[in-house]
Order: C-alpha cells, then structure tokens, then sequence
C-alpha cells in the first residue's frame, strides 16, 4: 500500500464517529459542521488535563507523556494521544533525551462508561498501529478510561480489530476523496447525539420533494376525474 501524502490526512480521532455513525462522521469532518450538548462539554472537560503537554512524569519505572503526537503515512491520520505510558523494558523502544527501553501503552480517556459497539476501541488500535510505525515496535494492548466509572478497561490489538482499523480507515479515505455525506439513519443513538438538530435524521420518513409532487399531481388528476 503506497504511503498518502500528508494533505490527504484523515484526523485520526475521526474514526470514533465514523464507526458510530458514518454521517455524523462527514458532518464533522467534510462539511465542517458541529454543535455541543452536555456530552461533548463533559468529554472537553474530562480531556483538559489529559491532553496537558506540559504533564510530563515519571515514576518508578513508568513514564507519563501527555498529549503525543501520533501518524502514521501509511494509513494516512494524524492526530493525538491522551496519554501514552511507557513502561521500562529491555526489549522495549528507546525514546529521544531518555536513557533506558521503554515499552509504550496508549490510554485512551472517555466521558461516559464502556459503549456495546466498538469506536471507542478502534480509536485506541489506530493510535497504536501509529505508534507502531513511528517506533518500529509491535504493542499487544492498551487502555480505555472511562470518566463515569473511573476505571480503565484493557483492549487487545487483535488481528479483527487492526483489521476493522483497516477497512473503516479505507472507507473514510474513499468518502473524503469523493465529498461524500452518507444519507441519514435513524438509530438509537440519534438523540444522544449532538448533531441531530443539523442531520435532522427523522426526516429521511419524509417522503421527497419529487415524491410529494408526484403524489400532489395524481390527487389533482384525481379530482378531475371525480
């Protein structure tokens, strides 16, 4: 696969909404469109001290680096890293200005609790497989925090969950060449989200404006014939 050129970076963070829902994702991300709701303020919040640069500690044999800025030219993203923990290793990655091996694990921080779909997750495997290519090592995990429960969950990097990285990463890329908005669905999870008000998701029951015409003119028609 032929490295993309930096202009054609996705922003990596993309791929949490692209896999909850695809139009919220080109909402976001293609036509620049946005709205808050208590959410997404929460989740602000919540990233404030993690996305902190200037955070950085180390204690015992684990070092804290905040807010990494990650990519990766092959898959084509860029974005950041809450926080990444670098564990001492000797088999690990040496690191720029520090001594030793490191073995990286990325922490992914999240408002809410653990969701029953996987964009949290995916979000968390292609910050890895960045990692990955940006230090030449192989990560096995990493972990999701979730504000609500203040507790962190581990996620493997498994071959179906790099994999699913792959194909939604590969289906973003094909929609933001093409400007593509995928039509609205409506889920459950539309009124959680902050962009209802702007995707307007029940009106896909509506039926179109050549829908409605065609049915004015045979009600007309109809009339006349009475």
């Amino acid at each position: 696969m032929a490295n993309y050129a930096e202009d054609a970076f996705l922003q990596l963070s993309g791929i949490q909404h692209f896999a909850f829902c695809p139009r919220q994702w080109a909402l976001i991300h293609l036509e620049q469109q946005w709205a808050d709701n208590v959410r997404t303020i929460e989740g602000n919040i919540l990233h404030q001290r993690a996305h902190d640069a200037g955070l950085a500690e180390k204690r015992g044999n684990t070092l804290t680096l905040r807010d990494v800025r990650i990519h990766s030219r092959r898959l084509g993203i860029a974005g950041a890293c809450d926080v990444v923990e670098f564990y001492a290793d000797e088999n690990g990655v040496s690191l720029t200005g520090r001594s030793g091996r490191w073995r990286p694990c990325p922490v992914e921080y999240k408002r809410g609790k653990p969701k029953e779909h996987q964009a949290d997750a995916l979000q968390l495997c292609a910050q890895a497989l960045c990692l990955e290519e940006m230090l030449g090592c192989t990560l096995d995990g990493g972990m999701l925090y979730y504000g609500e429960e203040r507790r962190r969950y581990p996620v493997c990097f498994d071959t179906s969950l790099r994999e699913a990285v792959e194909t939604a990463l590969s289906r973003m890329h094909d929609y933001a060449a093409r400007g593509y908005t995928p039509r609205a669905r409506s889920t459950k999870g539309c009124n959680a989200c902050s962009l209802k008000d702007i995707c307007l998701p029940k009106l896909k029951r509506c039926p179109s404006a050549r829908a409605y015409l065609r049915a004015a003119v045979e009600e007309v028609k109809g009339c006349e014939n009475c």
